[in-house]
């Protein structure tokens, strides 16, 4: 079982440099990046009033980016059907990383990935529902 503590412990390590330029986030770096941004939509979540469940909310792209600004607006009734799996994340269409991550649904205003391999089990690791 892989634990969160475990993969915060392997993204302490220096990142590598080929002339001047960091390489591109590892799987686990890229993992856990999601999962701080899947934090910030459980709380955008949880800050809605009951009965909106239909109402279209704006959330946070979860793509491995932590820079990325972009927000998606989605019903909160859709976002809970998408966290049903632990190992699912809403993104802006083009920004899933097909290295760690399976598109699993398509729409024209986001796209739902799911994690595979290390980054699948930091995603049921770091999942802060029970």
């Amino acid at each position: 079982m892989w634990s969160l503590t475990k993969a915060a412990a392997r993204l302490q390590r220096p990142p590598s440099c080929k002339d001047g330029a960091v390489d591109e986030p590892s799987e686990l770096h890229a993992a856990a990046n999601e999962a701080v941004l899947r934090d910030v939509n459980e709380a955008i979540e949880r800050g809605l009033w009951p009965g909106e469940e239909d109402a279209r909310a704006t959330f946070r792209c979860e793509c491995s980016a932590l820079e990325c600004a972009v927000f998606l607006s989605l019903a909160p009734r859709d976002y809970e059907r998408i966290r049903a799996g632990p190992r699912r994340f809403v993104m802006m269409p083009g920004h899933e990383n097909p290295a760690i991550e399976t598109v699993v649904e398509q729409t024209p205003d986001y796209v739902v990935v799911e994690k595979r391999g290390e980054a699948g089990e930091v995603a049921d690791a770091s999942d802060p529902r029970p």
